[in-house]
């Protein structure tokens, strides 16, 4: 497939996703503890600066799912076959992916979706250069949502893929719903195979999102940027600060961006107001035992198969079935 085929296949108007951005930014400054929604952290500079974050040292999940991954690929893609589709939720820049599609030697199609264009668009484009027999169907879409797949891949045999851990940006409640969307959106027979960032050390986890480097700083006060830009806003982003945190009780990191002063900033014709110290929290990041997932899965209706760790447990990929 050639990128002018991909291109033909996303859709011309993206003003519904911008008005939701609106919707989402105001809505969140208006409560008394302010929010803002971390799948906004990915417009083209936020995908590239996460990519730079998984390559950090502190940052542990990416290369250990990939190892993950590599070493147990030909069991993960086990039973794919011919015609077979892979279906990858919040895809990025589908690097993980060519980790299993090197190991498909059979004729298959490829859906990844994503909320961000330009990620899709340029991991659509590489993966066409690098398997030209693929059958890439691009879809941009917030995966949160049910999504409709082409009718002429519903009948196939479908393998879901959510690598990164992301169902940990959820509360528990919200993950279980999401996770049930996956199950509809791949019908009866389905596997999904999903990775899950386990508990540990708090030290290590707070590194991980907090790195000395200030890239995961840079993510963060980022999305203050696209505010400004795409929303009018008039955030001074030298006026917060990044800040991780993890909360033993919920089992979760937080990152927030704290307001160095106290301040006001414009955006949609209204006025939000900063206390010195007040935080936007931006995002969780949930943390489970193997059990605890497992869990999590059958009460949304899927049915726990195998489980895939590294030798110092800090992450799993897990195998889950569709019944």
């Amino acid at each position: 497939m050639r990128t002018a085929q991909i291109l033909a296949k996303l859709p011309d108007d993206l003003a519904d996703l911008e008005d939701e951005f609106a919707f989402s930014v105001v809505e969140g400054l208006s409560k008394a503890r302010k929010t803002l929604p971390c799948r906004y952290f990915y417009d083209a500079h936020g995908s590239e600066l996460f990519e730079e974050i998984t390559r950090l040292p502190e940052y542990y999940p990416t290369r250990t799912e990939a190892n993950i991954l590599a070493t147990n690929a030909a069991e993960i893609i086990d039973g794919i076959g011919e015609r077979g589709l892979l279906v990858e939720f919040g895809s990025g820049s589908s690097l993980k992916t060519e980790i299993l599609l090197d190991r498909i030697a059979a004729r298959i199609a490829y859906v990844p979706i994503d909320v961000s264009d330009a990620a899709l668009l340029d991991a659509a484009a590489r993966l066409a250069r690098r398997y030209p027999h693929l059958d890439i169907r691009p879809i941009i879409a917030d995966f949160s949502d049910p999504v409709q797949l082409p009718g002429d891949l519903a009948a196939r045999r479908k393998i879901g893929f959510f690598p990164g851990s992301t169902i940990g940006n959820l509360p528990p409640q919200d993950a279980r719903g999401l996770l049930a969307v996956f199950g509809r959106v791949l019908g009866a027979g389905s596997r999904l195979i999903i990775g899950i960032d386990l508990k540990k050390a708090p030290r290590t986890l707070v590194r991980a999102y907090n790195d000395a480097s200030g890239v995961t700083a840079a993510f963060n006060l980022n999305l203050l940027k696209r505010i400004n830009r795409e929303l009018g806003g008039t955030f001074d982003d030298r006026a917060f600060r990044h800040e991780a945190i993890y909360d033993p009780r919920e089992g979760r990191i937080e990152m927030h961006l704290v307001s160095e002063r106290e301040q006001e900033v414009e955006l949609c014709g209204r006025r939000f107001h900063f206390r010195d110290g007040e935080s936007i929290h931006t995002e969780n990041s949930y943390k489970y035992t193997i059990e605890q997932f497992r869990e999590l899965a059958r009460s949304s209706g899927w049915q726990p198969r195998r489980v895939w760790t590294d030798a110092a447990n800090q992450f799993s990929v897990h195998e889950l079935s569709w019944l």
